[in-house]
């Protein structure tokens, strides 16, 4: 699903974010990205994401090199993508059900399959009975899940967080930690940039480490 040979990332003023960058990450397949704060895990998943584009190697997705795609077709492969962040980037002045519904209307959705479909990613955060609430009503764990409901409405292949749980407690984090599992359960390929090597363990997923922009440790190699 997601592979990175010899990959480099090398910003304006010559700073290398990611060097030599390595792994693969089987389709369906579950993993964790941690590493110190600038350690290059943003990085990495807005490679995947098409957010930046790598200055040396090749990152594939879906047997697709990424280096190979024009800005035009970016919004394709996003369209099998769904990107959670720390900060979830909700429209307070929308309800929760526009914010989910958003990324549909975007891509020209029906209306009827539009409502079918944010009552579906709704139902499985658990909040279907807040969608016609304001964002700003709800605890940090809700507004959250919400982030995650807008990131599967399209029913994406591949899931990428980039600490999702970094503003929540350890309770809530785990929350959010299974419901990706769940999501996993079902086929679907995450990725977890996340710091909270103590809830990792609890997880039980494969591990990649990074430190200074390199690959320092990796548990998929056991299970390729």
């Amino acid at each position: 699903m997601i592979r990175f040979d010899n990959v480099y990332k090398r910003y304006p003023g010559g700073q290398e974010a990611l060097g030599n960058v390595n792994f693969h990450l089987p389709r369906g397949e579950m993993a964790y990205l941690t590493g110190h704060s600038g350690a290059g895990k943003s990085t990495l998943l807005k490679l995947i994401a098409l957010i930046e584009r790598s200055s040396q190697g090749n990152v594939i997705l879906d047997g697709v090199n990424l280096g190979h795609v024009r800005n035009s077709k970016v919004p394709y492969i996003r369209r099998n993508i769904g990107i959670i962040f720390q900060n979830h980037h909700l429209l307070y002045d929308r309800t929760v059900f526009d914010n989910v519904a958003l990324p549909l209307i975007i891509a020209g959705y029906q209306h009827k399959e539009v409502g079918k479909r944010v009552r579906a990613a709704l139902d499985q955060v658990g909040l279907l009975h807040k969608e016609k609430a304001e964002p700003i009503t709800l605890s940090g764990g809700e507004q959250q899940r919400v982030g995650i409901a807008r990131a599967i409405v399209h029913k994406p292949s591949l899931l990428l967080a980039d600490e999702p749980t970094g503003n929540l407690d350890p309770a809530l984090s785990k929350e959010i930690m299974e419901l990706f599992a769940r999501f996993n359960q079902v086929g679907v390929t995450v990725l977890i940039a996340s710091h909270d090597l103590e809830l990792i363990k609890q997880m039980g997923s494969p591990v990649i480490s990074l430190s200074q922009g390199k690959v320092i440790h990796d548990d998929l190699l056991e299970t390729v």
